[in-house]
């Protein structure tokens, strides 16, 4: 089955001469004026953002789905609904994804849970967290179109997946983060061997940075994945959805809760179950779509509580770093999404961020980064106000691992300390009864 985006009239040709598999051409989210592929973001018609535009193809969906499952254990065996070339596996790359779908039944039963509460765990990607996902399918943009050096904007993650797929691939790498994140980010970021620039102010002060710099000769042959390489980085979020409903026997999960921090994840994955639904990969039946946010960076949930479509930027102030972009640029397209599929948009104080990692470690064995602290958080405060339903089907996202953010959860540490012998061991307390 084909699925292509609406040609506008007087739209460019598609650019033939790049092998991106099925992608054939940019398509704008606004107005769907189409563009060649090419390293471009903004529609040139209405500045909208531009989205990659498919043709999958024929197959049959028991066809696709045989060729899927044969594939390999990474995202790339979703390669014939990404825009990479077919031979993407043989390339030198990280390799992300596949990571587990933990049933979570010890969380769901504390958080009176009836139906199965799934946990995806994407702390385990080579870098430990999903951005792996979306740098990996960046970087055969960035080969296509024949940059020699990886750059981005981050909040700390991304600069890490950046640094380690660079090195892998032989590129060049530069990126840029706010200069005061967790020191766990800037060592993992930092030693890869590429260049890593503090900048001073917050991730949108960054962001505006690596903008201007695109536009300049000092930025001549850069490739920002999340700047100029963006219609490609994002699709790598949909093998979240892909690789979900595969794991659960080829079948949408009836709600998902998602970190926000621009939005594109969120909306990726929409994107993604969509996918599956037209190819006929799963059966189509409603699903609800959770986003979750920092109260102290949470203009998406501020928008939906007050009923507006406008995102009014604010300035971050929470330790979900990772989350902390104030003027979110998916956040209008996160609101239609939780709006069209009956879900909401909600955020937690930063107390119950750590309480909520705790709460993952202490019931799942999972040590989440504060992001997945704001999943779980408000994954449990939607159950208690009622807003998500614990007898439905329900996957939560961990986007990354705890060792990244440890100040977060500092208080933690040893129980006792005791000298070697069994009086001390007694006198502590210790002993079964």
């Amino acid at each position: 089955m084909a699925i292509t985006a609406t040609t506008a009239p007087g739209a460019a040709d598609v650019n033939d001469s790049v092998d991106l598999g099925p992608a054939t051409a940019l398509s704008c989210r606004e107005c769907g004026t189409r563009f060649p592929l090419g390293p471009s973001f903004a529609c040139l018609e209405c500045f909208g953002p531009l989205e990659i535009a498919y043709d999958f193809g024929s197959a049959g969906a028991d066809e696709l789905r045989k060729r899927i499952e044969a594939g390999p254990a990474s995202i790339w065996r979703y390669a014939p609904l990404l825009p990479v070339p077919a031979d993407v596996a043989s390339k030198p790359n990280l390799n992300p994804g596949w990571t587990p779908l933990v049933k979570a039944d010890n969380l769901g039963r504390e958080l009176g849970f009836t139906a199965q509460l799934h946990v995806k765990d994407d702390s385990g990607n080579p870098t430990h967290s999903f951005k792996d996902r979306v740098v990996a399918c960046a970087i055969e943009a960035a080969r296509a179109f024949g940059f020699t050096t990886l750059s981005c904007s981050s909040t700390g993650n991304l600069a890490g997946a950046v640094g380690a797929a660079a090195a892998r691939a032989g590129f060049k790498s530069c990126v840029f983060i706010p200069h005061d994140l967790e020191q766990g980010k800037v060592v993992m970021a930092g030693v890869y061997g590429g260049e890593l620039v503090g900048i001073e102010g917050n991730y949108d002060d960054v962001n505006r940075f690596c903008s201007e710099l695109i536009g300049d000769p000092a930025g001549e042959g850069w490739g920002f994945v999340n700047v100029n390489l963006r219609p490609y980085y994002g699709e790598g979020s949909k093998t979240l959805a892909y690789e979900i409903c595969e794991q659960l026997g080829w079948r949408l999960p009836e709600q998902i809760v998602i970190p926000i921090a621009s939005g594109s994840q969120l909306t990726k994955i929409d994107k993604g179950l969509q996918e599956l639904i037209k190819l006929g990969l799963v059966e189509d039946r409603p699903y609800k779509i959770f986003g979750a946010q920092a109260e102290g960076c949470s203009p998406v949930s501020a928008a939906f509580k007050a009923g507006r479509d406008v995102i009014r930027p604010v300035k971050p102030d929470t330790i979900a770093k990772s989350l902390a972009i104030g003027n979110p640029a998916d956040g209008p397209y996160v609101l239609d999404i939780a709006r069209r599929t009956g879900g909401a948009v909600e955020d937690v104080t930063d107390a119950e961020v750590v309480e909520a990692i705790k709460l993952l470690a202490r019931t799942e064995g999972i040590f989440a980064e504060t992001a997945g602290g704001v999943t779980i958080g408000v994954l449990k405060k939607l159950v208690e106000s009622g807003q998500l339903d614990p007898s439905k089907e329900t996957v939560a996202i961990n986007t990354g691992d705890g060792l990244k953010t440890l100040d977060a959860v500092a208080d933690a540490g040893l129980t006792a300390t005791i000298r070697p012998t069994l009086e001390s061991f007694r006198s502590a307390g210790l002993a079964s009864a």
